[in-house]
């Protein structure tokens, strides 16, 4: 088993896999190295879906800006969250923005990591 887990146990299901299958071949101390990376980088979830509960009361796109959805998030901001429609399709879809976000972060530390070598 990749020591990926030990460095990041908070982290399951389909994210740890594709992060195993990322560093899979790096010594203990570039996963060390990754995994404080990612760590500082990575969105929560759950923090993600605060936010797009936000958008219903007022503060909608938040979330997407979070994400580096920068014109998303306005948008959201100036439509009510595309009337509220918008929020309430990324409140069920929040895990999948998520996962978007932190494979693209993911792969941007694994790509400096490979330069570095």
């Amino acid at each position: 088993m990749n020591k990926i887990y030990e460095m990041m146990p908070d982290i399951q299901g389909e994210e740890m896999f594709f992060l195993q299958t990322l560093t899979k071949g790096y010594s203990d101390d570039q996963i060390r190295d990754f995994a404080n990376l990612y760590r500082a980088r990575r969105k929560d979830p759950q923090m993600i879906l605060l936010f797009a509960f936000a958008g219903l009361i007022g503060f909608a796109g938040i979330h997407r800006i979070l994400l580096n959805q920068i014109g998303m998030g306005i948008l959201y901001f100036f439509t009510a969250g595309l009337c509220l429609i918008g929020t309430i399709v990324d409140m069920v879809n929040y895990k999948t923005l998520t996962f978007t976000f932190n494979r693209q972060v993911a792969g941007e530390i694994h790509h400096l990591m490979n330069i570095k070598k």
